[in-house]
């Protein structure tokens, strides 16, 4: 059994205020082309499909694209799909039951009522049949409709998704493939996460890899970085391209995976990706970086830093003339970083009332006046019951 794990296509997404739409449409072209090539028997998409819960058209229309291309491929790909964090799961299930009947199988939605499953999508190889499970980006409070009398629901991320998959009862005897898009951790491990991602504040939506350890091999989405997590068969594969500044060093490549007869571990394969336009950081003076720039990457997306001690004169419309996507210029020189340092001295951290009386003096010229910070006072302990 062969497929392509994809995630994070973000398709809609803007880098800084530069549309990715053209790069988008370029990497998945190249991806339609490594389905003729190495004829998988399913593509698996794990979730954040779009940038937006309510994607643009075009986001929309270049997706209907890519599947219609799919569905065209002969002989016929399966195509399995789940909802991320930034898709609408509803939205996403639209027309789910015809898509279906093309070989076409999308997950929008986690069970959340009494009667409801993951659902199930089987394949059949030389070895016998493999089950994927579909489970889509869900919170505990997605799954309160499943709860038996006198019952206590899961309170955390992990529990919840122990719950769902256990009351599976899903068949360890036969081949299984979990599609999931969690931040998951193993034995207090954090993965390496980007800029470009957004996590809960204290960890509390970090799901332990336990209940994953059964399948032949997960296929994650959520993190934009290639890694395993604790084990070479919990995957994420990372997105087709470089969605941050952060993501310039990265290496994108298209997952292959394979799967044996029962009890052989899964291969990963990867295959190199050729974005139309690279993501870039480029430090050094201004004269080195200008006399650097090359025909084959000028129309990449650059991060910039000057390190020239003088300021130079009009460094931005210097840069435009020779690249044509920057994405930000920043200084760093033996002035800039005494400003920093200046700046990361321990501060006096003040009450919000007198904040807001220093801001209102040097805007107004004036303190406020009596009756004025009573009806502050009023407001913050308003804010502070909500």
């Amino acid at each position: 059994m062969k497929f392509f794990h994809l995630s994070d296509l973000h398709i809609g997404k803007q880098l800084h205020h530069y549309s990715l739409i053209e790069d988008q449409e370029h990497i998945l072209n190249e991806v339609i082309g490594y389905v003729k090539e190495l004829a998988p028997d399913a593509v698996v998409i794990a979730g954040d499909i779009y940038d937006k819960s309510v994607p643009s058209a075009e986001a929309v229309s270049l997706f209907d694209e890519f599947l219609t291309r799919l569905a065209d491929i002969q002989p016929s790909t399966a195509v399995l799909i789940i909802s991320g964090n930034h898709d609408s799961a509803q939205r996403l299930d639209y027309a789910s039951r015809i898509l279906g009947r093309q070989n076409i199988h999308i997950a929008g939605s986690v069970p959340s009522q009494k009667g409801e499953y993951l659902k199930k999508v089987t394949l059949t190889d030389e070895f016998g049949e493999v089950d994927f499970y579909l489970l889509p980006f869900m919170k505990p409070g997605y799954i309160r409709g499943l709860q038996e009398e006198g019952e206590e629901l899961p309170e955390t991320y992990s529990e919840a998704v122990r719950y769902v998959l256990e009351r599976e009862e899903i068949d360890t005897a036969k081949r299984n493939v979990l599609v999931s898009h969690q931040f998951y951790t193993g034995n207090g491990g954090v993965p390496d996460t980007c800029d470009s991602e957004l996590f809960s504040v204290g960890g509390i939506d970090n799901v332990e890899i336990g209940p994953l350890m059964g399948f032949e091999y997960t296929a994650l989405g959520h993190l934009h970085g290639a890694q395993q997590v604790q084990v070479p068969t919990i995957r994420y594969c990372g997105t087709l391209l470089k969605y941050s500044v952060s993501e310039a060093g990265h290496t994108k490549s298209l997952h292959v995976v394979e799967l044996g007869a029962k009890g052989k571990e899964a291969s990963v394969t990867l295959h190199p990706l050729h974005p139309l336009r690279d993501v870039r950081t480029i430090r050094g003076e201004l004269t080195d970086i200008l006399e650097s720039a090359g025909e084959e990457n000028r129309d990449d997306y650059i991060s910039v830093t000057l390190t020239d001690e003088k300021d130079p004169y009009r460094p931005k419309e210097q840069l435009e003339k020779v690249y044509s996507h920057i994405l930000e210029i920043r200084m760093d020189n033996t002035r800039t970083r005494k400003r920093l340092e200046e700046f990361n001295d321990e501060a006096e951290i003040a009450d919000p009332l007198t904040v807001f009386q220093d801001f209102f003096r040097e805007i107004q010229g004036r303190s406020l006046s009596r009756e004025e910070c009573g009806y502050l006072e009023h407001i913050l302990e308003q804010v502070k019951g909500e």
